[in-house]
């Protein structure tokens, strides 16, 4: 097989918060700095309150851009009642990607031990777009980016990667 070219997607990051704004958006500007610095390129980035129907809202019409292949959401992964991102996500998902949330178990259980069974990251894709449930702390973000998305979202990964798969994502429907 030939050496492949990097082909940079366009991401869009969410953020889950309802204390948070962009100025001290830790893990938001974490997520940001690992996808510009892997030569991907940032279309989106905001802020929405921890309400499950807003941020499904918002999924939805980024998924509705044509010009957005990854969206990444960061907060509202937790066990606590206002932590709906991963319900959120699965409203919109069309296929989910289980082994995500179990790749980041086992990366953040050899950093937090047991504490990792709290976390509930998640993945799927919708509308041929791929969308990650990360928890909000910048550690969480940067280890699911580090360990799992900044191999999977680039196309010289080898032997296979999520990048090479995006044009058959909805080949069963007819994009606009």
């Amino acid at each position: 097989m030939t050496n492949r070219e990097f082909i940079p997607i366009n991401i869009a990051v969410l953020t889950v918060s309802d204390s948070r704004s962009l100025e001290d958006d830790k893990s938001g500007d974490a997520l940001t700095k690992r996808i510009k610095n892997s030569g991907h390129i940032l279309k989106n980035r905001d802020i929405v309150k921890d309400d499950r129907s807003i941020i499904s809202s918002k999924l939805t019409e980024w998924c509705n851009m044509d010009d957005i292949d990854v969206i990444i959401s960061t907060g509202g992964t937790g066990l606590t009642g206002r932590d709906v991102s991963v319900e959120a996500h699965r409203d919109v998902y069309e296929k989910e990607i289980d082994a995500f949330g179990t790749m980041f178990a086992i990366i953040s259980m050899k950093k937090i031990g047991t504490s990792a069974v709290q976390s509930r990251a998640c993945a799927g894709v919708a509308q041929g777009t791929y969308l990650f449930a990360l928890p909000g702390s910048p550690g969480a973000c940067k280890d699911g980016w580090d360990e799992i998305l900044k191999y999977q979202l680039d196309y010289t990964h080898k032997p296979c990667n999520f990048v090479e798969i995006m044009p058959r994502l909805d080949e069963d429907k007819k994009r606009k």
